[in-house]
């Protein structure tokens, strides 16, 4: 009796946990800002567009910065906070630091959309759940409804950051792991790894890989070493797919032919349980775009500031 009691005990917690998260993403709305400012989502995109056609790299850097933001206890803009004396940034965090990017951008919609509103009425947090799906349509990715209405942190945790943010030298097991541990399954995984579709890796997260792993087509790793040597040069570039501005399935592709640039990425075809998800976005890309606007919204979705949490900051940088 007393281990059925614990059972029924620990069942009710965990349905109270999942009312608490359906009750959390149900107060956000695609809507939040149609009488609010109705001009806001319309002037995130045209900057973002900008910014685009100026460095088409710049659409993969911002989607990254959404993804690098949610991981770190909710989608709440603390990515973008400035260290204080006060604050550790999670800019400094080893998957941000010299290499996330974008921060201007996202400042400069922030100056624009409180100027269009009137008043600094969007959250940081919304615009750059806003700006990573127009980055990405821009690129010729699916687009989505974006749930709005989410509030920034006041802080921020370069320890979480390091933590909590998926690594790039991860197995399968680890990362599986990770995404669950934010509510995130498999297919959730592996189509949002489907975002590496756009972007480049800096040589220092996949030296090891090109020089010392054997599940990797040989030429290709070949081709890499003259990139990135086995000392030196940490920050020279790859693609992380062929068409590193392109939104398409060639990552999955190259996946099947062991050509994934990062341990992580080759990790969801390498005879796992994600073998199979890999061979259908591979093939058809219809699913692969739906899961991954769905996986999008489910993301945005982790653990957002609303109502009263949090503040509307009046720059991304620092908190009011």
């Amino acid at each position: 009796m007393a281990s059925s009691s614990r059972c029924m005990f620990h069942l009710s917690i965990l349905v109270l946990l999942a009312l608490a998260n359906v009750a959390t993403s149900s107060s956000l709305s695609p809507h939040y800002y149609d009488e609010v400012c109705p001009e806001a989502l319309p002037t995130i995109k045209r900057v973002v567009k900008a910014a685009v056609a100026r460095e088409r790299r710049m659409g993969a850097s911002i989607l990254r910065l959404h993804f690098h933001d949610c991981f770190v206890n909710g989608c709440d803009a603390s990515i973008l906070l400035d260290s204080t004396p006060t604050i550790d940034s999670e800019k400094n965090s080893r998957a941000n630091a010299n290499s996330a990017r974008g921060f201007e951008v996202i400042d400069q919609i922030k100056s624009e959309v409180d100027r269009i509103c009137g008043r600094p009425v969007v959250s940081c947090a919304d615009i750059l759940a806003v700006a990573a799906r127009d980055s990405v349509v821009l690129l010729g990715g699916p687009t989505w409804e974006v749930h709005l209405g989410r509030r920034d942190s006041t802080t921020a945790s370069r320890t979480t950051a390091d933590a909590d943010i998926p690594s790039p030298f991860m197995d399968l097991p680890a990362q599986i792991e990770s995404f669950q541990r934010k509510g995130l399954d498999e297919r959730d995984l592996v189509a949002l790894s489907g975002g590496h579709t756009l972007g480049f890796a800096q040589c220092r997260v996949f030296r090891n890989r090109v020089h010392s792993e054997n599940n990797i087509d040989p030429e290709f790793a070949s081709k890499l070493r003259q990139t990135c040597p086995v000392s030196g040069s940490d920050s020279n570039l790859s693609p992380l797919s062929p068409k590193p501005a392109s939104f398409d399935v060639d990552y999955f592709k190259d996946l099947m032919e062991r050509k994934g640039l990062l341990h992580s990425d080759q990790a969801l075809f390498n005879g796992g349980s994600t073998d199979g998800l890999v061979r259908t976005y591979s093939s058809n890309p219809r699913a692969f775009w739906a899961d991954f606007a769905r996986s999008m919204v489910k993301m945005g979705n982790i653990t957002p500031l609303t109502g009263n949490e949090g503040q509307i900051r009046l720059d991304c940088k620092r908190v009011n």
